[in-house]
Parts: structure tokens; C-alpha cells; sequence
């Protein structure tokens, strides 16, 4: 392994003559509020829905979105799975949405806190600031913007899982393969990340302060104002600023980000956006993969969870900046245009070090887990920018046949993303390490040599068209079908690829009773990897196809949902990691295993139990297997359960407690042993995580709010490979919001 398989300078340390200041804040926003207004009334309740309401949802309906009261988990109407408007009792799929206040609950401040927190979603954590997110067994490797994906490697991970949900409404997550919606259809899951709007013609907005465990301190604005007379041009701006250490000593984050966006109604049925968005993330003394798990004799090195691998001068550094622009235009006749355009550019600069190996519990000698490879670590100077060109189209509305009304979609997409990455390295040999029994993080900055480009530097373009019509073959029985075409292009530096593929996309929505519906769908998997064989040569794509049926459930207009599902996804020469090195280089070699196939059951409740009780329970089962039978991707776990409930109690409003439970199976991974001799196997036992909060409304402006997570400081691995990555400890957060 080299430095391109594992992935900023300044100090992201707080000063002891700011921290004092910093945290002064808080405490002014609650004593200024306290004085204003100390014994106003608590938000006054939702109102309140007849049980067997059903949401009927038009074509052009996007208003809808805002019908569910804000303090509901449910989002009653999305364009999800298909871009038709519907309900989620509409997408033939399984669908998770994250509402803008399940997010303030939980303090879900980060992607990678929402999609820790989703029902059937796991993730893999490389480092510190590395996840990979897994659903049904396989990688998700793009996330969207409004519906504009953004596809990344695994081991260039240049932060997207970091993205703040500051700037975002809602998230929406669909479960199986999308290839309708993203181009190549991936069989695990599409992410896609709704932006907020200027949507207020009134001056308004919210600001926080924050603060937490490990001197975590974040503060955020969001606020929202006309900028003409009658409220046609309206503006909103989200800044942010967050400064944390972190239980694993030495290391320091800062975050920044800044988004902006215009909202115009150029005419009654016609809205313009315009946005910019800048975000940074730099951290100090990062770990780059986990501290080594085992010693040569076999037994485990029981480091402690604080424990730093990174030297003084490491360091990894993120940034984003994303302009957007989106046109919405409705007609008397109940069809709509939409036109999305984005440029996205995100930059990396790290220089790390990272450590692999079996060490003597005497000695602290160390061997490879490779055979004739004697390394036990190494530096790496990394540099990479994407950038992502997009143009997304569609039109959709009712139209009449044989006596009835349907719906249809089409659109056009057009994306380029550039990937350019550099790196230089130097491996770590046992004896340039030392006795790695006193090794302390500290070792000497390499003498870098010039970057070179790395093997997955990369061009791709995406041209694709697509279409889909919901036919209303009878009043309670619909039929979804649809296709997209996708021309798929990658250059490299070693060659060109270009595929050619029609995605079909099929599904069956049976309404058989006021609130309840069975539905059934299909549609194939193509999905082009990055990975490399141990020659060299690119695995060919993921093909298959996806089986999934299932029934849905809503109620009191669709605030309060539940789904029970069954699936199966049958794969051929999906990517897996071998215990081989790439030739050539010390990448780690992939082979595309033939029969893979992944099958099992997930469901979910989501919504308004009552006015005042809301409710996310979700749990899934799988099993994921080679032609042989034996695991595939056996350290995902293949039964979990996500439970978060919140409840405003009835003879005290002003005050509103909740809590959940993240439970997961055991899991394992076999990894080669020392010197490349067999395989020994690392172990995750099951687990559950259990998080509390409180918020107390202290008038209609002020709230406070606590939140403690892993409250019994469940200590576990989220690697579960040759390194150990441990979870977060028992943490805590307090927060002040002011509402004007």
C-alpha cells in the first residue's frame, strides 16, 4: 500500500485569549433574550390533521413542499426516485427524506452526521476524516445537488461526507439503483442534498452559538431579506464558522463556509436562482488510515481511543466553491420547465503519514501485511482539484389518454468532471520507524520530490436523456416506466473508455385501500469503476439488476409515513479488494467478482405520531454473497436499526426531550496476515449507540437546547480492517438559536 491508497497548513488551534470571548457569546445571546422577554409563551402547536387524510399532489404542485408543518420529520411531496412530483407513497422505492428539524434535533450539523442516522445507510471510516457510506452492500459513490451528481473515488475522498447541512433544507436518500436519476445506475443508493432558498418576503432569519465537547465551538447566521419593494427579489445568506479539537490528541478542524443565493419571480409562474457557495475545511495533525490492530504474534494492540499516529506537521486541506443557477418555469396547463446549471471546483492539499503493519511486542519491529514488501508505513504529499461542469433539463406535466390523465417526464443531462491528482511519497521501512512500542507520532517531514500525476487522474463526460410517464391504468393502479441513455466517456492518462447504455426503469403502484398501496419496481444496474486488477487494467462496469416490492403507508396528508420492503440485486464484476499490490506500484489490486447477489428487507416509520410526538424508527436485514456463498463485503453489517423520537410535552410546550438508538450486528474483515502468510480476521462485536436531548423554547425567539451522544461511551471500531479507527466517545453539545 502507498500513499495514493490513504489520503492545510496553518494552525487550527484556538488561542486561550479567544476561547473566553468565543464562548461569551453564547451566553450574551440568552441573557439579551432573557431580559426582552423571559416569560413568553413556548411555539404554539401544529395544527392538527384527521387521521385518514391522504395528499393528492398536481404536477406542479412545488409549493407543497412547505404544507407539513416545520416541526415535522416528514416531507410530504418530492421529486425522488423519478423527478414527477409526488408523495413518497408515489416512488416505487425505497425512500428516506431528513427534514430540516430531525437535523436540528440531533445537531446532524455534516452529510456525514445525516447519513450515519439514515435507515439502511453504514459507513466505513478510513481515517478521521475519511467515510464511505455503504447501502445494501455496496459503496455509494456520488452525491447530488439538486439532483446534479457529483461521482468520486474512494481513495480520493476529497470531503464530500463533510459538506454542512447549514446551507441545506433536507436530504433525500433512494435505496437501490437510480440509474433513472444519476446516469450509471449504482445498486446501493442515490444522496441527494436540497438546497434552502431565499423563500421570505420579510427581513428575518436565525443565529446560533454552540459549543462542546473538545472545545467545539461552531456559530452560525442564516438570514433571509426583499430585495425589492414588493418581495419579487428576495435574498438569503448562511455564514458559519466551527473550531474543534477532538479526542484523538493533537488534532484541530476548523470549518468555514459562506452561501449565498438570490431568489427572483421574473413573472407570476416563472422563478429565477441564482447561488454561490464556499466552503473550507482544514485540519492539523490528522491521522491518515488507524493505528496498527495487531502484533506479530497475533494478539491485538489495545490502543487507547485517543491515541495520534500524525506528526506536528501534518496536515489536510479542503476547499469548495459552487455556483449555481436554476430556472423554474410554470404553465396554465399544469406542466413545468426546470433548468439546473452548476460549477463546481473542490481543491485538496495534504502531507501525511500513515502507518500498516504487524509490530513484535518486544521489539516493535515491524513486517508488511505484503509478502517481498518490506514496509511498514509512509509520507505522502498529496494535491488533487475536481471539477464539475453540469447541465441538467426536464420538463414534466399531465397529459390525457384513453380517457385519463397521466404524467410525463423527459429531460436532457450533459456533465463533465475533471479529477486531477498529484502526489509524491516515501515509504516507512521497520528500521527508518523505530520501535514502533514507543512511537509517539513524531517523525521527520519527508524531503518531498516533485508530484507527479497520479493512475486515476481522469476526464469524464456524461451525455444522457431520459424519460419516464406515470399511466393511470385505473384509479387505485398506476404504471411507472421510463429509460435513460448514457453516453459514458473517461480519459486517463494510461487510455480512453467509452460505454454506451440504456437503463430501463420500470414500476407498479397499487392503491388498495385510502392509505395503504403495494408497489413493485425494476431496473438495471451499470455502473463504470475506477478500480485496477493487479495489472493494471480498469475493472470492467458493474452490470445487473435490481427486484425490489414492498408497501407503503400515509397519513393526516402524508405527515406521518411508514414502508416495509423486500429486494434483491443481482451484480457481475463487482469490484473487490485483494490482498495483491497493483503492478508496478503498491496500489491495492481489485477483482470483479461474477454472482454477486444482495437480498433482504428494510422498513421505516417516519413522521407525526401526534402534534406532538414525531418519530424516526428504520431497520434493514440483508445478506450479501459471492457466487460461492461466502460474504461479500462482510465489515458492513448486515442487520441495523436507526430509532430517534422527539416528544413536546403537552402540560409544559416550552419544553421538548428525545433520544434514539443506532444498533448494528457484528461484523468482520479478513485481511492478509504478516508477510503476506494467510489471512487473519478482525472483529466488531454488535452494538448500540444511544443519544439524549432537550430543548427548552424560552420565548418565541430564544431556544436552548442538549444534546448528548454515546451516552454509555460504547467504545468501537468503525474500520474494522489492519488499523483500528475508533468511534466517538460520550460527547456533549449546548446550543442557543435566536429567531427574528
Amino acid at each position: 500500500m502507498n500513499a495514493f491508497d490513504l489520503q492545510h497548513s496553518g494552525a487550527t488551534g484556538t488561542s486561550a485569549l479567544q476561547r473566553p470571548f468565543r464562548f461569551s457569546l453564547l451566553a450574551a445571546i440568552v441573557a439579551s433574550s432573557l431580559a426582552h422577554n423571559a416569560a413568553h409563551a413556548a411555539e404554539t402547536g401544529a395544527p392538527a390533521a384527521s387521521d385518514n387524510q391522504t395528499m393528492t399532489v398536481s404536477a406542479s404542485a412545488d409549493d407543497a413542499v412547505a404544507a407539513s408543518p416545520a416541526t415535522d420529520y416528514s416531507v410530504p411531496v418530492t421529486r425522488a426516485g423519478t423527478k414527477m412530483l409526488g408523495t413518497v407513497r408515489d416512488v416505487p422505492q425505497s425512500v428516506s427524506i431528513v427534514s430540516k428539524q430531525r437535523m436540528a434535533d440531533q445537531q446532524l450539523q455534516s452529510l456525514n452526521d445525516v447519513l450515519a442516522n439514515t435507515t439502511g445507510i453504514r459507513g466505513i471510516s478510513g481515517d478521521m476524516d475519511r467515510t464511505n457510506y455503504y447501502a445494501r452492500g455496496f459503496m455509494i459513490d456520488n452525491y447530488m445537488v439538486d439532483g446534479i451528481p457529483t461521482a468520486f473515488a474512494a481513495r480520493w475522498n476529497l470531503g464530500d461526507a463533510q459538506t454542512d447541512m447549514a446551507m441545506y433544507e433536507r436530504v433525500e436518500v433512494v435505496r437501490g439503483a437510480t440509474g433513472l436519476l444519476t446516469g450509471p445506475g449504482n445498486p446501493s443508493a442515490a444522496i441527494n442534498m436540497v438546497r434552502k432558498h431565499a423563500d421570505s418576503k420579510e427581513f428575518g432569519g436565525t443565529v446560533s452559538a454552540s459549543y462542546g465537547s473538545w472545545n467545539k465551538q461552531r456559530y452560525v447566521a442564516d438570514l433571509s431579506a426583499p430585495l425589492s419593494d414588493s418581495g419579487n427579489v428576495r435574498g438569503r445568506l448562511i455564514a458559519g464558522w466551527q473550531d474543534n479539537n477532538s479526542f484523538i490528541e493533537r488534532y484541530g478542524a476548523k470549518k468555514q463556509f459562506i452561501y449565498g443565493v438570490v431568489d427572483a419571480d421574473l413573472t407570476d409562474s416563472a422563478t429565477l436562482s441564482v447561488g454561490y457557495e464556499f466552503s473550507q475545511v482544514n485540519t492539523d495533525s490528522t491521522m491518515w488510515g488507524g493505528a496498527p490492530r495487531w502484533y506479530t504474534d497475533g494478539t491485538q494492540i489495545h490502543t487507547r481511543r485517543g491515541y495520534n499516529t500524525a506528526p506536528d506537521w501534518a496536515y489536510n486541506d479542503k476547499e469548495n466553491r459552487k455556483v449555481f443557477v436554476n430556472l423554474k418555469q410554470d404553465f396554465d396547463n399544469g406542466w413545468n420547465i426546470t433548468l439546473n446549471g452548476a460549477h463546481n471546483e473542490m481543491r485538496l492539499d495534504s502531507k501525511q503519514i500513515y502507518l500498516d503493519g504487524y509490530f513484535d511486542r518486544n521489539t516493535g519491529a515491524g513486517v508488511s501485511s505484503y509478502a517481498n514488501y518490506p514496509v511498514v508505513g509512509g509520507t505522502g504529499y498529496n494535491t488533487g482539484k475536481r471539477k464539475v461542469d453540469a447541465v441538467d433539463a426536464f420538463a414534466s406535466g399531465p397529459y390525457e389518454l384513453l380517457g385519463r390523465q397521466h404524467e410525463l417526464m423527459v429531460g436532457v443531462n450533459y456533465t463533465r468532471q475533471d479529477n486531477k491528482y498529484f502526489s509524491t511519497f516515501e515509504n516507512i521501512s521497520s528500521e527508518s520507524l523505530g520501535n514502533y512500542n514507543e512511537f509517539n507520532g513524531q517523525y521527520p517531514e519527508s524531503a518531498w520530490t516533485p508530484r507527479l500525476p497520479a493512475s486515476d487522474t481522469q476526464l469524464v463526460r456524461q451525455k444522457s436523456t431520459y424519460m419516464a410517464t406515470r399511466l393511470s391504468l385505473a384509479d387505485p393502479l398506476h404504471l411507472i416506466i421510463g429509460a435513460r441513455y448514457t453516453n459514458w466517456n473517461r480519459e486517463t492518462p494510461g487510455g480512453e473508455m467509452e460505454e454506451n447504455n440504456t437503463t430501463p426503469y420500470g414500476g407498479l403502484i397499487y392503491d388498495f385501500a385510502e392509505n395503504w398501496s403495494a408497489y413493485a419496481s425494476y431496473t438495471s444496474v451499470f455502473q463504470p469503476q475506477d478500480y485496477r486488477d493487479a495489472s493494471g487494467a480498469f475493472l470492467s462496469p458493474v452490470i445487473g439488476k435490481n427486484y425490489e416490492a414492498g408497501l407503503k403507508s400515509d397519513w393526516m396528508d402524508s405527515r406521518f409515513t411508514t414502508s416495509i420492503s423486500v429486494f434483491r440485486t443481482e451484480l457481475n464484476n463487482v469490484g473487490e479488494a485483494t490482498t495483491q499490490t497493483v503492478q508496478g506500484s503498491g496500489d491495492v489490486a481489485y477483482i470483479g467478482r461474477k454472482g454477486v447477489v444482495s437480498r433482504g428487507v428494510e422498513f421505516e416509520v417516519n413522521g407525526a405520531l401526534t402534534d406532538n410526538w414525531q418519530m424516526t424508527l428504520g431497520g434493514t436485514r440483508y445478506i450479501a454473497e459471492n457466487r460461492d456463498g461466502s460474504t461479500f463485503n462482510p465489515q458492513l453489517p448486515q442487520t441495523s436499526f436507526n430509532l430517534f423520537s422527539s416528544y413536546r410535552l403537552p402540560t409544559l410546550q416550552q419544553l421538548t426531550l428525545g433520544g434514539g438508538v443506532n444498533w448494528q450486528t457484528h461484523i468482520w474483515n479478513d485481511v492478509g496476515g504478516p508477510e503476506g502468510n494467510g489471512t487473519w480476521r478482525a472483529r466488531q462485536g454488535s452494538y448500540a449507540l444511544v443519544d439524549l436531548f432537550a430543548r427548552y423554547q424560552v420565548n418565541k425567539n430564544l431556544s436552548l437546547q442538549g444534546n448528548l451522544n454515546n451516552l454509555f461511551d460504547k467504545e468501537y471500531d468503525t474500520n474494522v480492517a489492519s488499523s483500528v479507527v475508533y468511534g466517538e466517545p460520550l460527547n456533549f453539545s449546548v446550543t442557543a438559536s435566536y429567531t427574528f
